[in-house]
């Protein structure tokens, strides 16, 4: 028990660093505690040390899991229906855009250039077809565009997008079995019936210190999360669409979803982050970096040759279409998860694993940093005051005073 509190104080205190490089570099903090956890691994790699970071351990890796879950679920809930509705024709074409661009061109590029099997390639076109939205969510949050229309139709997007993702891998790799029928029918019963049984919860239950709403939201991101583990699929897609079905409910709960937000970014997911961070291997990538760089510029180009037209159909301001744009090139989660899968399944091996994995996590640095520092359209920011002061009231700088 003891080595378990260690390892903890470790990664709590290479996330209090990440806060404060995040502060003072003005970088979104997500990508900070990617690169802490690459420059970590690197280190402790280079001592023979690596197993005691921890970032195999099974409890680790729960709470990493668990932050990206439940980001991915705040992320869903901002997607109000409205706007959704209204915007219904951007982020379908941009999402469908946004995932077979990559995914074509990527296969292509691991098949006839790099070499790989047409099954492996298959698979590296999957693992960088997606979006990232747990780094894009946390970069709207950031911002604040997570409270604006531009914002919203992002997220939009990468919801299309990663769903393109998640059903090619399906539908590749994936048998659809009685399991897939199972989790299916589970989800639609779970989601018709969700947004009533949580307001009569809320009535009769609520608002005492035992924190009710928590406990079953943890319950029905977990529970539906085991059914998509066990049918195949992975368990932040039902967390994203219950998010996405309890949007109207959060909205009309703030110190509620507040809270939660604050239990999320606060504590979980810097365990996520940093933890994608030290699964990548810097001796492989400079053994072969041939690899790595036609990988992220097949994912990169095709993604902007194939989104910024397409963008531009929507947006008609410089900043707003290369940042939207640069926005849905970044890729982690359902990346890393594709290419996970692939390794467990014998699909690519542990030297394509590691550059598949390099790739996804490049993707969620290099377009996110370059769309912040050349092309943020500060005209679509909120105010300094306000986004300060909404961060504050939702919990994000802090409840201690």
């Amino acid at each position: 028990m003891e080595q378990i509190y260690i390892v903890a104080s470790i990664w709590l205190g290479l996330a209090v660093i990440s806060a404060v490089l995040a502060y003072h570099l003005r970088i979104s903090i997500a990508l900070i505690e990617i690169c802490v956890g690459v420059v970590v691994a690197a280190i402790a790699t280079y001592l023979g040390k690596f197993e005691a970071l921890g970032s195999n351990q099974q409890w680790l890796s729960f709470l990493a899991s668990s932050g990206a879950i439940l980001l991915t679920f705040l992320a869903g809930a901002e997607l109000e229906r409205e706007v959704m509705q209204k915007k219904l024709k951007e982020v379908s074409v941009v999402g469908l855009i946004g995932f077979f661009a990559p995914f074509l061109g990527s296969t292509v590029i691991a098949h006839y250039i790099i070499g790989w099997t047409l099954r492996a390639s298959l698979l590296a076109g999957v693992a960088l077809s997606t979006t990232s939205m747990a780094v894009v969510y946390a970069v709207m949050l950031e911002t604040g565009f997570n409270k604006t229309e531009f914002g919203k139709g992002i997220l939009g997007a990468c919801f299309i997008n990663d769903l393109g993702t998640v059903i090619a891998l399906g539908l590749i790799f994936a048998p659809f079995t009685y399991k897939t029928v199972i989790f299916i029918a589970a989800t639609i019963a779970v989601l018709s019936t969700l947004p009533f049984l949580s307001r009569w919860l809320t009535q009769i239950y609520a608002y005492r210190t035992a924190a009710i709403r928590t406990k079953w939201i943890m319950l029905i991101l977990f529970g539906l999360g085991v059914l998509a583990v066990w049918s195949g699929s992975e368990a932040v897609l039902p967390a994203y669409l219950i998010g996405m079905t309890l949007a109207e409910f959060s909205k009309n709960d703030d110190s509620w979803i507040r809270r939660l937000r604050t239990l999320t970014v606060g504590f979980l997911t810097p365990f996520y982050f940093i933890r994608a961070g030290t699964f990548v291997s810097l001796p492989a990538l400079i053994g072969a970096p041939f690899v790595f760089l036609a990988l992220i510029l097949a994912k990169v180009v095709s993604k902007i040759f194939g989104l910024y037209p397409v963008v531009g159909m929507f947006r008609s301001e410089r900043n707003e279409k290369w940042y939207y744009t640069l926005m849905m090139s970044t890729g982690l989660t359902f990346g890393t998860i594709s290419a996970l899968y692939g390794l467990s399944h014998g699909i690519v091996n542990q030297a394509q694993y590691s550059f598949l994995v390099a790739t996804v996590i490049a993707s969620a640095v290099v377009p996110t940093l370059i769309a912040g520092f050349a092309f943020l359209p500060k005209h679509l920011l909120p105010e300094p005051g306000d986004h300060a002061k909404a961060l504050y009231l939702e919990g994000d700088l802090g409840e201690e005073g």
